[in-house]
């Protein structure tokens, strides 16, 4: 099937419950207890070696088609044997990707994950991720998901920043629900007016800690929730073992997440990301739904790569009984 008849099918499907827009490229994962490079032509021994589904927002997507949602992908790669693996595995696990352009003349992006268990380094060339832009992603896509989330955003500002606000508002007018998760500033700029504008537009923003600091150019975290709030969404930051904090703007929660044998934490990020979402748009609150979200985070630790560990809905639901859901107290404003 053609890529026209390919949207053509698509548009007659209904309604998503997710559209994930961001990057797509495979993750080269290198496992093992020291899988720190030694140069001067050394050869080192690792533990394994395998290539997986990678990009924030391809692994969002897996997780939450895994959970049971209706998922599409808005992303870009380039046509050569990496593109055609992420679209292979994506599709295989039921994730649309009608609308994953394919370039080319650029290649697909690539990651390397050196991953040491409770750590990871991580090499990306960018390729055809950074030119994924709105005219990529169709308003009458945008009006037929329940909830639009944006992945990586500092791998895609040059190309899809400009046009992300205006893509967030269509979503928000036609009642979705919108989150972001900018994952790592690679140029460690952070301020960007077209990421604040975008901001204006998003319902749940989802940093980890040292993502939040710098966001709100805050030097603890405290400080952080109240500036990234005042900015409008609600938030939940990711702790990593320590679970995740969450605020509306007013009460904050702490998630503690359940016990689990971690092998290896690429991807924990966005899996926890699709358990969020995939709560809230089953009805539950967010403090709720960020408990599910530790549960799905926490389990795909249980396997290397950023999908293989990902659980289905009945077994991230068990793991999130065990999940404490506590409020904390916010301090008081500083005078």
């Amino acid at each position: 099937m053609s890529p026209p008849d390919q949207r053509q099918a698509v548009a007659a499907e209904g309604a998503l419950d997710l559209l994930v827009i961001g990057d797509c490229n495979p993750d080269v994962m290198v496992v093992g207890g020291d899988v720190t490079p030694a140069f001067g032509q050394q050869e080192k021994l690792v533990d394994g070696i395998s290539l997986e589904v990678g990009g924030s927002a391809s692994i969002t997507a897996v997780a939450a088609a895994r959970l049971g949602l209706r998922v599409a992908l808005a992303a870009a790669v380039g046509d050569d044997p990496a593109g055609w693996f992420m679209l292979g595995q994506l599709a295989a696990e039921g994730v649309d990707t009608s609308f994953v352009a394919v370039r080319p003349d650029v290649p697909t992006g690539m990651t390397v994950a050196l991953s040491a268990g409770a750590d990871r380094a991580i090499l990306t060339a960018t390729g055809a991720v950074a030119t994924l832009t709105g005219r990529d992603v169709p308003s009458g896509l945008l009006v037929r998901a329940r909830h639009v989330h944006v992945s990586s955003y500092f791998l895609v500002a040059d190309s899809l920043g400009p046009g992300l606000a205006t893509l967030l508002d269509v979503a928000r007018a036609a009642g979705a629900s919108t989150s972001l998760d900018t994952n790592w500033d690679p140029a460690q700029r952070w301020a960007d007016p077209r990421l604040t504008e975008a901001l204006g537009h998003v319902s749940l923003l989802l940093p980890n800690e040292a993502e939040a600091l710098c966001l709100a150019g805050a030097p603890d975290l405290d400080l952080a929730l109240s500036v990234l709030t005042a900015a409008g969404p609600a938030l939940a930051v990711k702790l990593g073992e320590r679970g995740a904090l969450c605020t509306d703007g007013t009460r904050r929660y702490l998630a503690e997440p359940p016990p689990v044998k971690a092998t290896d934490t690429t991807g924990a990020g966005d899996c926890f990301n699709a358990g969020v979402i995939a709560g809230l748009l089953s009805g539950l609150d967010l403090p709720s739904a960020v408990a599910l979200g530790c549960a799905v985070g926490a389990a795909s630790t249980r396997a290397p790569g950023g999908t293989a560990g990902c659980p289905d809905l009945a077994t991230a639901r068990d793991l999130a009984r065990a999940v404490t859901v506590r409020e904390v107290a916010a301090p008081p404003p500083r005078t």
